[in-house]
């Protein structure tokens, strides 16, 4: 028996294989792409191109796993730095050293340097390059805290750093001699010089020369492998900063640490003098620890951070006590003299905190302290609003002729008043007294022609007052002969 089929089927069957055969074809052109690119060599581009701090050896940490992860045939670190922590240099040779794809370090562009931290990050590398119009060198160590070194201490920590680099260089086949004068004697050279003195492997004018020059070349993994360079034609990548990189690098420079710093505890100290405000207190605890981080990065002085701690906590005390202005004054001259100490300048590529910026925080503190000094100026001379010390300067009327001591009305109440002095003259009804005293219930009083003040009379029933007590005012009936029907 013959199968067929249908005829109205067959246009069916026509379109699957169309739509079938379309996306295979798409699939192919997607395909296609990362096949030719699987085929050129794979390179990642690493920046140091500012002070070696650590945030910066986190960041060249993670480039050199992300190129592990990605199979990169090499790493390229881009070198421009003066410098920086001796301890995020550590991190990021070591990191160099487990590398499992070889690093090729590159001073560039041109005008650029390796200084310092710079030296022993291009000596850790399996190729170290450099362009042209570029140099090396100036390695020698230096206190990280501010402080002399003793001649001792000195010799244990330059030794120490000739031995690391010593190291590296025979570890690398480089020069050593060299590098034991660019930490003693802070040697420098060019990118001519270094080349003639083997303290590099080739000089490239660019990106694509180095690739293939150092296309070939041999380097020497962590493992013990030897691993011949694939980088001629490579396809590049560059592995940049994220933003919370890129943030925490920013804030590493000693004027913007010492900004965060100063604005931290100008927001507290604000918080402090007008409570309830929050955004003061927020701002200024946000801006401190902040701030605390950035200064855990910087080769700081002590004995500058303390005198600025010691300037706070006389702005502190000076709000609670009546010091005159000598606690504010004390304070801004241990906080200008803290900021001028409070960074090492001498460690490579950190410098002093502008001293425009010192001033200018100074002027601040200054100009917040006097506003809150006048706020509480204001306050103080403002004539309470309640209580005994409220009566001070009211004007009442005289419901019963004092002679010496009668009754006032004043403030809605009735109160018992003495007449100042010794009058000759009793007061009359209806005459207007300003209160000069109060001795517990009993005002002390004296005549003028102000208009009366307070809150207005208001009639009872007859035969009936208002009079002071303790804790309130209660009705009582008094003498209308004496009160209300007085003529």
């Amino acid at each position: 028996m013959t199968s067929y089929l249908p005829t109205q089927s067959m246009p069916i069957v026509f379109r699957l294989w169309a739509v079938i055969s379309l996306l295979a074809g798409l699939l192919l052109l997607a395909i296609s792409p990362l096949a030719a690119q699987s085929d050129s060599p794979q390179v990642r581009i690493i920046t140091i191109d500012d002070t070696i701090t650590p945030t910066m050896a986190q960041y060249v940490e993670r480039g050199i796993r992300s190129a592990e992860n990605a199979n990169a045939d090499a790493i390229v670190l881009e070198i421009d730095t003066p410098g920086g922590l001796g301890s995020a240099m550590d991190d990021i040779d070591r990191a160099i050293l487990e590398s499992e794809v070889p690093v090729i370090a590159y001073v560039s562009p041109r005008g650029a340097r390796a200084a310092s931290a710079g030296v022993f990050i291009t000596y850790a590398s399996h190729i170290a390059a450099m362009a042209p119009g570029t140099s090396i060198g100036s390695a020698s160590p230096v206190s990280g805290d501010g402080s002399e070194m003793s001649d001792t201490m000195e010799a244990k920590v330059t030794n120490d750093a000739v031995s690391t680099i010593r190291n590296l260089a025979e570890l690398r086949g480089r020069n050593a001699e060299w590098t034991e004068s660019a930490v003693r004697d802070a040697a420098n050279i060019t990118a001519t010089e270094a080349l003639d003195l083997n303290v590099i492997n080739l000089i490239a004018p660019d990106l694509d020369t180095l690739l293939n020059d150092a296309h070939g070349m041999q380097a020497t993994m962590a493992s013990g492998e030897t691993v011949t360079l694939n980088t001629a034609g490579a396809e590049t990548s560059t592995t940049s900063m994220n933003l919370i990189e890129r943030f925490l690098q920013m804030i590493s420079d000693p004027t913007i640490a010492y900004l965060l710093l100063s604005f931290g505890a100008l927001g507290i100290f604000l918080e402090l003098g007008n409570p309830g405000g929050f955004v003061p207190g927020i701002v200024g605890v946000v801006s401190l620890v902040l701030g605390l981080y950035a200064l855990g990065t910087l080769p700081v002085n002590w004995t500058g951070v303390a005198l600025i701690v010691i300037a706070f906590a006389l702005f502190f005390i000076d709000i609670f006590v009546a010091s005159f202005g000598l606690l504010l004054i004390g304070g801004l001259a241990s906080f200008i003299i803290g900021s001028y100490m409070l960074v090492d300048s001498s460690v490579p590529g950190y410098g002093n905190v502008s001293r425009f910026v010192i001033w200018t925080c100074a002027a601040l503190i200054l100009a917040c302290a006097l506003i809150i000094g006048t706020a509480a100026l204001r306050v103080l001379r403002k004539k309470p609003a309640s209580g005994r010390s409220s009566l001070i300067g009211d004007v009442g009327v005289v419901r019963q002729m004092l002679d010496p001591t009668g009754l006032v009305f004043l403030q809605g109440e009735f109160w018992t008043a003495t007449a100042e002095g010794e009058p000759t003259v009793p007061v009359p009804v209806g005459a207007h007294v300003e209160v000069k005293e109060v001795h517990g219930l009993r005002l002390i009083v004296k005549t003028t022609s102000g208009p009366e003040t307070g809150v207005s009379f208001v009639n009872a029933p007859r035969g009936q007052s208002v009079i002071p007590v303790v804790g309130g005012v209660q009705h009582a009936r008094l003498a209308e002969t004496n009160v209300l029907d007085r003529p």
